[in-house]
């Protein structure tokens, strides 16, 4: 397994490295950024649209194709019907743990911060999942800070074990694990991983991850290669809008899963758009926040290129734009979301992640939805397919 760690943090790292995508090309890319013209705006949405090729993405991100956001609004709405049809899934997050060892400087679990901890014990995280399941959920996504003393893999496997009867499918948002823990946390059930880089800029990264086992860029950077040896059927990778310039994390995101579909082409590659939010004591006048419109031309530009990856978008977005987001590429999305362990019952006081922005309930999103056309989807798999 180490030799196998080492050659996947050459690749992806030499990937980067090379394009200047970790940063270390900044100035050039802003430079070509800069001197694209609508010319070449208009070409590039001439193209056949769901294929990727990096100066493409770079034309459909520049500043000049701004003026061309409805024209690709369009082409990605009928993208996503041929691939997606009509449907959107519908997830909620479970948080079991706000206790951290990380120092990121962005984050409201902040080992830094002071406030009371709470950890649920299996019995307080199914009390929470059966609240959940009342509101017609059957996707759960299992979140945590970096707790690896309490919340370990045979604290998951057992909670996957009780939590399987109730749901069609399991996931996964915590620290970044091995790829045979990862390969056993498949065999109990929980098909997909959720994991952000954060930021692909080496020096941004380790400005905003002082101290804590995430402080390793590079580790950090083959997280995504473990989940795929471990047979995850599904890979959800991000960076938090806000840390560095938008453009160049949108470069790196796509190269990353360019390269992800490649390696792992039995998993599928999914993309998460998190934009940074308030937070426990976190002062957000040190971040380079992104507008509305950034973060639509950023989706719209990835769907273009990547016709059949996932997009995700949280409830951390405000209601009147996941309106809009959900007709232009979104194919998942959460509902009446609690961002704090306990936070569906007996804890509803105690400290969130972040604060969310959406706060409509499960029964809102889906009559919105129903109301564009679209069509919730709240049990999107069954395990009695995958019985032999």
């Amino acid at each position: 397994m180490a030799d196998a760690k080492k050659h996947t943090v050459a690749n992806i790292k030499t990937i980067l490295a090379d394009r200047g995508l970790d940063g270390s090309g900044k100035e050039i890319w802003a430079k070509r950024l800069s001197e694209i013209t609508e010319d070449e705006a208009k070409w590039a949405l001439s193209r056949k649209p769901g294929y990727y090729v990096l100066d493409r993405l770079l034309i459909l991100i520049s500043p000049a194709a701004e003026n061309y956001i409805e024209q690709m609004a369009q082409i990605a709405h009928q993208l996503t019907l041929q691939r997606f049809g009509k449907t959107v899934r519908l997830y909620a997050p479970l948080y079991v743990s706000n206790y951290c060892v990380n120092d990121c400087v962005y984050c409201g679990f902040n080992k830094s911060h002071k406030f009371p901890r709470i950890r649920l014990t299996i019995e307080q995280a199914l009390a929470e999942a059966d609240i959940i399941a009342k509101e017609g959920f059957r996707d759960l996504l299992l979140v945590s800070s970096e707790d690896k003393k309490f919340i370990t893999v045979d604290y998951l496997i057992e909670l996957a074990s009780k939590l399987r009867p109730k749901f069609s499918s399991l996931s996964v948002e915590i620290y970044q694990m091995s790829a045979d823990k990862y390969a056993k946390l498949f065999a109990a059930g929980i098909e997909g991983v959720t994991l952000y880089q954060e930021t692909y800029n080496r020096e941004t990264y380790r400005k905003y991850h002082p101290v804590g086992p995430k402080a390793d860029y590079d580790y950090r950077l083959i997280a995504a290669d473990s989940m795929g040896q471990g047979g995850m059927r599904e890979i959800g990778i991000g960076a938090l809008l806000g840390l560095d310039d938008w453009r160049l994390e949108t470069l790196a995101l796509a190269e990353h899963a360019h390269y992800l579909m490649k390696q792992y082409w039995k998993s599928r590659v999914s993309f998460s758009f998190p934009r940074l939010r308030p937070a426990k004591d976190v002062d957000r006048a040190q971040f380079n926040l992104l507008f509305d419109k950034n973060l639509v031309q950023m989706l719209l530009a990835l769907r273009l290129c990547f016709a059949d990856a996932g997009m995700t978008i949280s409830t951390r977005e405000p209601a009147h734009l996941r309106d809009q987001l959900v007709k232009l590429g979104i194919t998942r999305m959460s509902a009446g979301s609690k961002t704090n362990p306990g936070g569906y019952s007996t804890h509803a006081d105690s400290v969130g992640q972040f604060d969310i922005d959406d706060s409509r309930s499960p029964a809102q999103i889906a009559a919105m939805l129903k109301s564009q056309g679209l069509e919730p989807v709240w049990k999107d798999w069954d395990a009695a397919f995958t019985e032999t």
